[in-house]
């Protein structure tokens, strides 16, 4: 089977909170268990942070998923733990002030297009979904000259885009 690409959906605290870890664990929420089992080693996933309206980040998928109900990230929903997870690789992390806007990007996605332009934000409404592969490497391309410009101490950004196959 195929790599697939995942948009996954978060708050600004969620992705804090991944981004704390290191970007190698990430939790799904109980109402998508049917999704979480599509995902394999080797799928990308691009992580879009509501109410800013950003992309932060892309990971690689490391570990088929597992469930766990340790509580590590957070819901309005008080019985949401997060318990299907995935062990994940960062490829590129943005800092805050590099995030990507998703008003200037959005035009050039396919994974947009069945929406009315002025209505994009319904795209991503709910926390994961399948986009094209072309959506991430786009996306991750503006990624990976953000760090080019501005290259880190840290490793995320590290991976050069021709790994991706």
């Amino acid at each position: 089977m195929g790599r697939s690409y995942w948009a996954v959906v978060l708050t600004p605290e969620n992705f804090l909170i991944t981004k704390q870890k290191g970007f190698k664990l990430q939790g799904l929420k109980s109402t998508q268990k049917k999704k979480v089992r599509r995902i394999d080693v080797g799928d990308r996933m691009l992580f879009y942070i509501t109410e800013q309206q950003v992309f932060g980040a892309v990971a690689t998928v490391t570990s088929a998923f597992f469930e766990d109900t340790t509580k590590v990230w957070s819901s309005h929903d008080v019985n949401e733990d997060f318990r299907y997870r995935v062990n994940i690789e960062p490829d590129f992390v943005l800092e805050e002030s590099e995030y990507i806007d998703a008003h200037q990007i959005v035009p050039r996605m396919d994974f947009v297009k069945k929406w009315i332009p002025e209505f994009w934000p319904l795209a991503f409404v709910g926390d994961l979904h399948i986009i094209p592969k072309v959506d991430l490497l786009l996306i991750e391309s503006e990624m990976e000259k953000i760090h080019r410009r501005n290259p880190r101490k840290n490793n995320w950004g590290s991976k050069k885009s021709t790994k991706i196959s």
